[in-house]
């Protein structure tokens, strides 16, 4: 084979890896000899650190170069000093050197380190490698772009049910919005104005009616007609709003009770509705047991002594106190 010594035997590829062989070796000797050829122009330079030579050795050296023959005290203190401000300059110039080449030197290893932390996928090592050709230089750039990118939320996937303090803030601040409006509405229908038609009654009827707003109480409106009676009925003038009864359906509603809570909750009696407080009679021609009444009777205000003393007697005798809690649709029906 041609370029190889007499006698060898071997493939093509044993010949192409031994020139290559042969061409570092090649390269090799001529740094070398570069270095020798370096290093003995600067035997002869003064002011060059010298391998392997301490500083005062260097310094001495020089020195002794500088002066050859007769010279003065102040011009041998003088090129000492020199000699010496000279060397430390080189000295300091190198070190700074070796600590910039160290600093680069760091600053690739972070690279390095930083290029493997942020690797998703397994054909991102061949960032490492690097490469001889153009399409996989342009390669390894994609997957580093690819390899540092940052994974996010996936914004198909339902995540209502987790904790979310604003959120939860929105919701908070709409929940006392529409409680503050709430509140406002229910004021504002607890002071609309209501008209009441009932009947005095101590065993004769005396129908009146009588000014009041949904938020007053019982025992505010039994005060109200006790001041609009008392010019007519001596017996009212002399009691007390407390000995004053409101029966409304055949029910006594005590005073702690409001026209607003008998409105809001559609209470019922026994005979009718205790939300309406005017009233009428229902009209229907056509009777459905399925249906309420829907009809409304005066409520009649009594004195206590007067009911204690008749409460046997009709209609007296049906008269029971009033309970939220008691439900009286079965007496509002007709059939029953």
């Amino acid at each position: 084979m041609s370029g190889m010594g007499d006698g060898y035997v071997g493939t093509s590829q044993d010949a192409v890896r031994i020139r290559r062989l042969e061409k570092q070796r090649e390269a090799e000797r001529q740094k070398i000899q570069e270095l020798k050829t370096k290093s003995a122009s600067d035997k002869g330079q003064p002011g060059l650190l010298q391998f392997g030579s301490s500083t005062s050795e260097i310094l001495e050296t020089a020195f002794k170069k500088e002066t050859v023959g007769l010279v003065t005290r102040e011009e041998y203190v003088e090129k000492r000093v020199n000699i010496r401000t000279k060397i430390e300059e080189e000295e300091k110039e190198k070190l700074q050197k070796l600590q910039q080449e160290e600093e680069e030197l760091q600053l690739q290893k972070r690279k390095k380190r930083k290029i493997k932390g942020n690797s998703r996928l397994s054909f991102t090592d061949d960032i490492e490698n690097g490469s001889e050709e153009e399409d996989g230089e342009n390669e390894n750039k994609d997957t580093v772009k690819f390899g540092r990118g940052k994974f996010g939320k996936d914004p198909t996937v339902e995540t209502s049910f987790l904790p979310d303090s604003e959120r939860e803030a929105e919701e908070q601040a709409a929940r006392e919005r529409l409680c503050r409006q709430w509140q406002l509405e229910q004021e504002r229908i607890r002071n609309e104005p209501l008209e009441i038609t009932y009947s005095y009654w101590d065993g004769a009827g005396h129908r009146r009616v009588i000014q009041a707003r949904k938020g007053d109480t019982i025992g505010e409106f039994l005060r109200a007609v006790q001041q609009q009676l008392a010019p007519e009925f001596r017996e009212i003038r002399t009691t007390s709003v407390e000995n004053l009864l409101y029966v409304k359906e055949d029910l006594i509603i005590p005073h702690q009770h409001s026209f607003y809570e008998l409105i809001v909750n559609k209470a019922r009696g026994k005979s009718g509705p205790l939300f309406h407080f005017d009233v009428h009679e229902d009209v229907r021609t056509i009777a459905d047991a399925t249906i309420e009444k829907d009809e409304s009777h005066a409520g009649k205000v009594v004195e206590r002594h007067w009911y204690e003393k008749n409460k046997h007697i009709f209609p007296a005798s049906r008269w029971e106190i009033y309970d939220p809690t008691k439900k009286w649709e079965r007496y509002t029906i007709h059939g029953d």
